[in-house]
């Protein structure tokens, strides 16, 4: 018996240890009841309480494992961890690493072997919101046109750091989109930056008025944890060229070097600059790179075709787990 489509079944978080949620025991029997009348169970890591709620609620379905990112801060509770994590991945019929970069980058994940297949994240063009003149131009009145936009939740492994340095030295305008952990600290390291706007978390209508007044997109990542960036797809989808960073991850397969932007080396605070600057003086440059970006997004992570991978995905693991329910 199968599901209706678009059931959202949530369960309330108790506490948090070290950035992962988790829950209370009636997620497990909530889980238990559901993967009865579930063909795959698809989690999604890293998020150990998922391990245990895969393991003890749902142990005969079989389960697709989308891999976002390496443990990468919390290397004494990895090895307390790592028992759950072996067993779950064993558990696992088939796992996904978001970008080849990122599956030949990652110890574990080249542990996996065959188990591993590449598909990446997707956006679906068709549900970008239309422009929103107004907000665009009350944008536009405040920070111009033209500026280097952060986007995204302000987190120790985003490098926001290096970024507020390049501004320094460049003076080029810098906006940052976003809330979180390092938002204080990065306010004070910019203190006396008039070049260096933070806006704080803006709905979908502002971002992407934002977005489009941009010059560029500025993902300047310097650890792991930055395992692809959605707001990249976001800013490829409106036809903007990127700045990232080289950490092995999937950066660099939503932006190619040379065709839809710059990618610099990461930390590197000179690079970043450069590039900015770079940027800044080529606008005809900037187009071509806008233009590379769509066509690219368009082609690789659109929605239809990560969902047709998906799906061929899901028809292998069910041809090996229920061979008489697709006869």
């Amino acid at each position: 018996m199968r599901l209706p489509e678009g059931v959202l079944v949530r369960s309330r978080s108790v506490f948090e240890v070290a950035s992962c949620d988790f829950g209370s025991p009636l997620s497990f029997v909530r889980l238990r009841a559901l993967a009865k009348r579930a063909d795959i169970i698809h989690c999604h890591y890293p998020w150990p309480f998922g391990d245990l709620l895969a393991l003890l609620g749902a142990s005969r379905t079989p389960m697709i494992v989308t891999y976002h990112s390496d443990i990468v801060r919390q290397r004494l509770l990895g090895k307390v961890y790592k028992p759950l994590q072996d067993q779950f991945f064993r558990r696992a019929a088939a796992v996904v690493a978001t970008s080849d970069a990122y599956k030949s980058s990652s110890c574990l994940l080249q542990s996996m072997g065959e188990k591993v297949t590449t598909i990446p994240l997707a956006l679906d063009c068709r549900k970008l919101p239309t422009p929103n003149i107004e907000r665009e131009a009350s944008w536009r009145a405040q920070l111009g046109q033209g500026f280097f936009l952060f986007v995204g939740v302000l987190r120790y492994y985003k490098g926001l750091h290096f970024l507020v340095e390049a501004a320094r030295r460049t003076g080029l305008p810098v906006v940052i989109v976003g809330d979180g952990p390092e938002r204080e600290r990065l306010q004070s390291q910019a203190a006396g930056l008039c070049n260096v706007h933070f806006l704080g978390y803006r709905d979908d209508a502002d971002k992407f008025a934002l977005i489009r007044l941009a010059r560029a997109m500025v993902f300047p990542s310097h650890l792991r944890a930055e395992a692809f960036g959605v707001s990249l797809l976001e800013a490829s989808a409106m036809g903007r060229p990127m700045i990232t960073t080289d950490i092995g991850t999937g950066t660099s397969l939503v932006n190619a070097h040379g065709e839809t932007g710059l990618v610099v080396p990461p930390g590197d605070i000179e690079a970043l600059a450069a590039a900015m600057r770079h940027l800044e003086d080529n606008p005809l440059l900037c187009d071509r790179m806008g233009e590379a970006a769509g066509k690219r997004c368009r082609r690789l992570f659109s929605a239809d075709v990560v969902g047709a991978a998906y799906s061929k995905l899901y028809d292998r693991v069910l041809g090996e787990h229920l061979p008489s329910s697709r006869s």
